[in-house]
């Protein structure tokens, strides 16, 4: 049974030093909150692992927290550049960044086959793309009943993954609905699991069809309303589009990022504080942006 508990507490005892993590949600339910967390308890050496990694994780890397990014897709949906993640390929800033890229239906079949516990995902991809000449854990298998080349790659298994969620009940069973990319996957081939959510209530209510984990499966469940802000919680919040405009100025430059998270982050208590900070910060040229009050 999972345990419900401060998502401090769940950070500090589940996220190691050099572990690797999954940060995972698809536009909708992205974990912000837990990547604030693990950002103020200064977790690093971290292998990051995510189909689409977006403003967290490049807060994330521009810490210094991550050693390693595992992923197919990098940037600011509907913006540009990750700025921070740029700067740690390119400059070695705050260090080097090493990466292994993979396409979206290579992760996901990663994902898939760390879930049933299987050492490779197997798939017909990679055919005419460059990226097997950069990654040397792309590689290809003859099918012995056909002869057929496919592409294997290895499983992704991470030591925690962390999501966000609508609703869990008190036993631990998790309910989540919307958009979803790989948040099942990920959970079920992690070793541990750290779910913010909503709400907690005594009755999901799962309709039929309906993407519930049970508590089984999760190593801990967290209350944290907004946890997934600036990305949204279909049924709770709206995406906030224009703090992702306003991350791009933010990310530009080593000192405005640093002063942006060390106000907002680093010296706030939790994600609570985050947001309290956010909205009394108006045009100050550390929030970079105007003040908000549906965060």
């Amino acid at each position: 049974m999972a345990l419900i508990t401060p998502l401090r507490e769940a950070v500090s005892s589940l996220v190691q030093d050099g572990d690797t993590v999954a940060l995972e949600g698809f536009t909708h339910l992205i974990p912000h909150a837990a990547g604030h967390e693990i950002i103020r308890q200064g977790k690093k050496d971290l292998t990051l692992v995510r189909m689409t990694p977006d403003l967290i994780y490049d807060q994330i890397i521009g810490m210094g927290g991550a050693r390693k990014l595992i992923f197919s897709w990098g940037g600011n949906p509907g913006v540009g550049s990750l700025h921070r993640f740029r700067d740690a390929v390119e400059q070695g800033w705050p260090h080097k960044l090493e990466t292994e890229e993979h396409s979206h239906a290579g992760m996901a079949n990663a994902y898939v086959a760390g879930a049933s516990n299987l050492p490779f995902a197997l798939l017909r991809g990679y055919t005419g793309s460059d990226l097997p000449k950069v990654n040397p854990n792309i590689r290809f298998v003859e099918c012995p009943f056909t002869g057929e080349k496919l592409a294997a790659i290895p499983s992704v298994r991470p030591d925690v993954t962390v999501i966000h969620a609508q609703k869990a009940d008190r036993r631990g069973n998790v309910l989540l609905w919307g958009i979803l990319g790989v948040q099942k996957e990920a959970v079920l081939a992690a070793k541990r699991s750290i779910i913010t959510v909503e709400e907690i209530v005594d009755d999901l209510e799962a309709p039929t069809n309906s993407c519930v984990l049970p508590s089984w499966a999760v190593s801990a469940v967290c209350p944290v309303p907004g946890g997934a802000y600036p990305s949204y919680a279909q049924g709770y919040s709206e995406r906030d589009n224009k703090f992702y405009k306003d991350w791009d100025p933010i990310a530009r430059t080593r000192d405005v990022f640093q002063a942006w998270m060390k106000r907002h982050v680093l010296d706030t208590v939790d994600f609570a504080d985050f947001k309290r900070v956010l909205n009394d910060g108006a045009n100050d040229g550390v929030n970079g942006g105007a003040k908000r009050e549906t965060v």
